[in-house]
């Protein structure tokens, strides 16, 4: 799973290909129909110690025929010092591979989009040796997607979009509209682009706030049909506590809130299932761990 913000913004090309098309589409550029994606290495060091990684590659074409490759950057900010990390990419796979290769950038703001399209003219003035034309997917081109319907029908995409606009106003928007299509999605859809966004908008973050909000009252409640609901009414049915003893923990974890493994304990330990009930209503709002045992104490 990844593990930043950075990475999340190219790493769902990886393992969701199918957001290629979409985004193709988006940017006018043509993609060969029921194309094979394969992962390649992002490595374009050479036998000199100087090292250079693409943040992602991608064979994008037939399994016989001749494809092309994509490489796949993403930016946060202007940084003039990329543009020849980008044109070595490009050259590097070209002639490593024997085929054409792209470039797409993925920003978060249109400032930075706007710079990322560039042209790139590497050479002196009045002279072009080199010119480089990236993609560039950021808040000017990619769609908002506030309706549940078109969410649910293309999952990758509202999630690609839920991260590159989770700093537009309309944010609330998006992320209610993706949440309510992932509560009809089968749980490993909904696992996967649950934490996959919550870790793409970033740490501390209004965005991360109203997701993590979003996720704890879509997924605790009957009839939802989640891995922790389950093992709750499982454990309840049989007369076992450690399905709501699970579902107190996995609350307070989304919600942010500090355990030390003392307090775990006493949570897994309990046996009473009106304690654990009475702790789990609580966890839904409490700011610390110490409020969910404020009765008790």
């Amino acid at each position: 799973m990844v593990t930043s913000h950075h990475e999340a913004s190219h790493r769902i090309f990886q393992e969701r290909p199918e957001l290629l098309a979409p985004v193709f589409r988006i940017l006018g550029v043509p993609l060969p129909e029921n194309a094979d994606v394969e992962v390649l290495s992002p490595d374009v060091t050479e036998i000199r110690p100087l090292e250079r990684r693409v943040d992602t590659v991608l064979r994008v074409g037939k399994t016989n025929g001749e494809g092309m490759l994509l490489a796949i950057e993403a930016q946060g900010k202007r940084a003039q010092e990329k543009v020849v990390s980008w044109a070595y990419y490009l050259a590097y796979l070209k002639a490593k591979y024997k085929c054409p290769a792209l470039l797409l950038v993925i920003c978060q703001d249109k400032a930075t989009a706007d710079w990322a399209t560039g042209p790139f003219r590497l050479g002196p003035d009045g002279w072009t040796a080199l010119s480089l034309h990236p993609l560039v997917v950021g808040p000017g081109n990619l769609p908002l997607i506030i309706d549940q319907e078109e969410a649910a029908h293309d999952l990758a995409l509202a999630t690609f979009s839920a991260m590159t606009h989770s700093g537009h106003q309309e944010a609330p928007a998006i992320l209610e509209a993706l949440a309510g299509a992932l509560r009809a999605a089968d749980k490993e859809s909904f696992s996967y682009y649950s934490d996959m966004l919550e870790i793409a908008l970033g740490d501390d973050t209004p965005a991360q706030a109203i997701w993590r909000k979003l996720m704890v009252s879509r997924t605790l409640f009957p009839g939802r049909g989640t891995v922790v609901e389950t093992l709750y009414l499982e454990g309840k049915a049989e007369g076992k506590a450690e399905g709501a003893a699970e579902m107190v923990l996995h609350v307070l974890e989304k919600r942010g809130i500090a355990m030390p493994d003392v307090i775990r304990k006493r949570i897994v330990g309990c046996a009473d299932l009106p304690t654990l009930e009475r702790w789990m209503d609580r966890a839904l709002t409490v700011s610390t761990f110490e409020e969910l045992f404020a009765e008790e104490s």
